[in-house]
């Protein structure tokens, strides 16, 4: 028999609590689902199903199986579904993340020529400094900058960002110039971004050995840009990361100080969950994105 039919014949079981009512669902006599459910269980060595003259119910083996079960139909869909489409336009929604300040800066500007593109296609762009969780709300794709901690997803790198201090020129020369090491800093004023780093502890890199320094700042905020303005504006010492600050930098209106302690780049990369095949809408966002955008934000 063959095994996708067997595995919808198990998950129609279990969705429709019963043979006689998934046999209907599925357009099939309930004498075929019993001998495609058992033809699945004998190949796999383990019964799935706990049968009683009033109900069907799992057993442990077949809680298990059924996660599986679900993501194999699921794929098969999606890979019938992506060859049946492969030479079509991007159609249907399109659900995204990414951080809040990229997202404004960089993926915006990126949605809408991809739009102007495929204007068949419907965009829910989401700006948000949470980390979501893809699978569970539903996004088919996020922005991350930094290392991934969860296996669960593949990434397809689109560039790297450094993490910087930063300082306005006119600052740095009234305080006699920039700082040397991090233990100098307590001189400047400083300026901390809550949603990038602790308050009372900026951390830097040695020779790739992460140490502490205790920052005293005299402001505080949760937005990366009002820290950068009041930076910019010869507040004091801000951390940025290379993407929020490069054309300021470039322009001469903030300095990057303190390079040597600078960490490894973080790496810019899309996200996606690696139980879903790639759709065609997807792979091409990423695909414009890859050949239009330049995402390297390190030297400068």
């Amino acid at each position: 028999m063959d095994r996708f039919d067997t595995i919808s014949a198990f998950i129609a079981v279990v969705d429709h609590k019963g043979f006689a009512p998934a046999a209907r669902a599925l357009g099939i006599s309930a004498p075929m689902a019993t001998r495609l459910v058992a033809a699945l269980e004998d190949r796999l060595g383990v019964r799935l199903l706990q049968r009683t003259t009033r109900s069907v119910g799992l057993t442990d083996a077949g809680a298990r199986f059924l996660e599986r079960a679900r993501r194999i139909v699921a794929d098969l869909e999606e890979a019938e579904r992506l060859t049946e489409n492969e030479h079509s336009a991007p159609i249907g929604r399109l659900s995204m993340s990414a951080p809040l300040m990229f997202g404004r800066m960089r993926v915006g500007p990126l949605i809408s020529r991809y739009m102007n593109e495929h204007p068949q296609l419907c965009v829910e762009l989401s700006l948000s400094d949470r980390f979501v969780d893809l699978v569970e709300e539903g996004v088919d794709l996020a922005l991350r900058i930094g290392h991934l901690s969860d296996s669960a997803l593949v990434a397809r790198k689109l560039g790297a960002a450094r993490r910087v201090v930063v300082g306005s020129p006119a600052y740095l020369e009234a305080k006699g110039g920039a700082p040397a090491a991090p233990t100098d800093l307590g001189r400047y004023r400083l300026i901390s971004c809550s949603s990038l780093t602790p308050v009372a502890r900026w951390r830097f890199w040695s020779r790739s050995q992460a140490f502490d320094v205790e920052a005293q700042p005299a402001y505080v905020t949760n937005s990366a840009e009002a820290a950068i303005c009041h930076a910019e504006r010869n507040g004091g010492l801000t951390i940025a990361i290379g993407y929020q600050v490069v054309d300021l930098v470039r322009a001469g209106m903030l300095r990057v100080v303190l390079a040597d302690y600078e960490p490894e780049p973080l790496p810019i990369q899309f996200v996606y969950p690696s139980a879903r095949l790639l759709s065609a809408k997807v792979r091409s966002l990423i695909d414009l994105a890859a050949q239009e955008c330049d995402w390297n934000f390190v030297d400068f």
